[in-house]
């Protein structure tokens, strides 16, 4: 193989990102597309993706999707915010383009990137979190991706924080969990609700930011439940650090993080509320894609 680049794909609720990247993490080139709302058009569109950047430099492909994948096999169980069920992601992609092809769910992606080439550099254990349409969850473990038995698990997002509470997003019939409290659709939520039908979650940031005690009181009640997951991963996980991320955890950071550390640090038991830090992502909206590409490249050093 020639070729010395991975392609990293990022697919997230409402937009696919994808980049030409190094094995330093740099990124060469980029290309956004909206993600649309069947199986077969998100197949086509993220063909295109990758055909817009495929040269002879590029190696391996990688690809961080929304959902819990088998490692196994390469399939994609049903996921929350895109519409894929039950498919045969990995198999599909290198028959399309006869590459090797790393896949995994998009925020172990994003913690990958950020642990290799951001926030998380030269750290052997850390959560992250990415706040988005959806919640999702990376662990990195004694300087390792933790993915579960089968690939599937590090489903943070779905970490019960309120018995029997709201229903959770999309295909997910759970409820009380951490997605239905922190993302961009639970703001949408509230600011709609207290601002009115033309509020979304991007007004509410704006809101905050110009000094609407409202706003900064919906935001501030965000962060407490964000700090009641992260509490509970600083038990479990013991992380030296959190990273949080996604365009919302990134945009409300002010606004959110000082009351979700308050909580973290209440129900965090001791050693682990001592040792663990909080810092926001580094790599802005490229951490899925570059975590992505990192993916490809342990798929094209396997094979």
């Amino acid at each position: 193989m020639s070729g010395t680049h991975a392609i990293g794909v990022d697919l997230g609720g409402t937009k696919i990102l994808a980049g030409v990247v190094t094995r330093e993490g740099e990124v060469l080139r980029r290309h956004e597309r909206a993600t649309p709302s069947t199986q077969e058009e998100l197949f086509a569109e993220l063909d295109a993706a990758v055909e817009e950047l495929l040269t002879g430099e590029v190696a391996a492909l990688g690809f961080g999707v929304p959902g819990p994948v088998d490692q196994r096999t390469g399939r994609i169980y049903e996921a929350v915010n895109t519409p894929i069920a039950d498919t045969d992601f990995r198999g599909r992609m290198h028959a399309r383009f006869q590459v090797p092809v790393g896949l995994d769910n998009d925020a172990n992606a994003a913690a990958i990137g950020e642990w290799k080439a951001g926030a998380a550099r030269g750290r052997d254990d850390v959560v992250m979190l990415t706040l988005g349409t959806g919640v999702g969850g990376g662990v990195i473990i004694g300087g390792r991706p933790f993915r579960g038995s089968t690939g599937a698990g590090v489903e943070l997002g779905h970490v019960v924080i309120v018995h029997d509470g709201r229903p959770c997003q999309g295909h997910c019939t759970g409820r009380g969990h951490l997605e239905a409290y922190v993302t961009g659709v639970a703001a949408s939520a509230a600011a709609k609700e207290a601002f009115g039908p033309a509020a979304d979650a991007h007004r509410l940031v704006r809101l905050a930011n110009e000094g609407d005690a409202t706003a900064r009181a919906i935001l501030a009640d965000i962060g407490r439940h964000l700090g009641s997951g992260m509490g509970s991963f600083a038990n479990i996980f013991e992380p030296q650090l959190i990273v949080i991320g996604g365009g919302f955890g990134v945009a409300a950071w002010e606004w959110v993080m000082p009351a979700a550390e308050e909580i973290m640090l209440r129900e965090a038991l001791r050693p682990m509320r001592d040792e663990v830090k909080v810092a926001r992502a580094e790599l802005g909206t490229a951490a899925g894609l570059i975590g992505a590409a990192f993916v490809a490249f342990e798929a094209l050093d396997a094979a």
